[in-house]
């Protein structure tokens, strides 16, 4: 079997100009307050997308601050509940949300902007929707990726890719050649539906906030790969921000 060649463009995933102003040292106090702000509308029923346009509009939130806030809060009783699932350790067996993990390794690696949850996940804003395609970090990223789970001792990893998404096969292929160099033992399927699949799993590595709040467990394998891997990663963190006895992790 001929190893995948994949003609790939140079390309920092996730990356926009605008990011440093919106996100740097004098937009935190802002954001600060307006994530204090929605927590506490969150913590009382108010649903999430109108309260992140009240709090956007008053607070004069650009777009991409008001959904970098809808991601990186979360309610108390959605925070003690994954935590309740959330596995201290890794299993033997892993199930990927495919396109999730592999883009936000690919952010990390571009150095682009990465969000900390209030749950400890992290996450990005890239986006996918609807298309996607093989850059020069996404090599990278497999590599580092299967690497941890050898050292983490994982014994077979099950990836489900979102089957509608342009080039999903040959992230498939890609993830297949690459596993070959590797102890794990590496599965990839196309899905129709990979988040209502993954919501009735087990042992699940995403940082999709619906898939959490409905699986069964879940690893948070980014996290502790981009902190080890990727030191220098930029993750922007909202200091101080509480809900009830939950602080931000730093």
């Amino acid at each position: 079997m001929e190893r995948v060649n994949c003609a790939v463009e140079i390309v920092k995933r996730g990356y926009e100009p605008k990011d440093a102003m919106e996100f740097g040292s004098k937009a935190a106090e802002k954001l600060n307050a307006a994530g204090q702000e929605l927590v506490f509308l969150l913590n009382r029923g108010y649903d999430v997308k109108s309260a992140s346009t009240f709090i956007g509009n008053h607070h004069l939130l650009s777009e991409r601050q008001r959904l970098a806030l809808a991601r990186i809060t979360s309610t108390k009783a959605a925070l003690m509940e994954r935590r309740r699932k959330e596995l201290t350790q890794a299993p033997a067996e892993l199930v990927f949300d495919g396109f999730n993990t592999i883009i936000t390794l690919e952010v990390a690696l571009s150095g682009s902007l990465l969000l900390a949850g209030m749950d400890g996940t992290i996450r990005d804003l890239a986006g996918l929707r609807g298309t996607y395609r093989i850059v020069d970090k996404t090599v990278r990223a497999v590599e580092l990726l299967f690497a941890h789970l050898d050292e983490l001792g994982v014994k077979k990893a099950l990836f489900y890719l979102d089957q509608q998404v342009s080039n999903s096969g040959r992230l498939r292929a890609l993830l297949l050649d690459q596993a070959r160099d590797h102890a794990v033992e590496v599965q990839a399927e196309l899905h129709p539906s990979v988040d209502g699949l993954l919501s009735r799993m087990e042992r699940v590595v995403t940082a999709d906030a619906i898939i959490l709040d409905k699986c069964g467990s879940w690893y948070n394998l980014n996290r502790t790969l981009i902190q080890s891997a990727v030191p220098d990663a930029w993750i922007f963190r909202l200091d101080g921000l509480r809900t009830e006895g939950f602080l931000c992790p730093s």
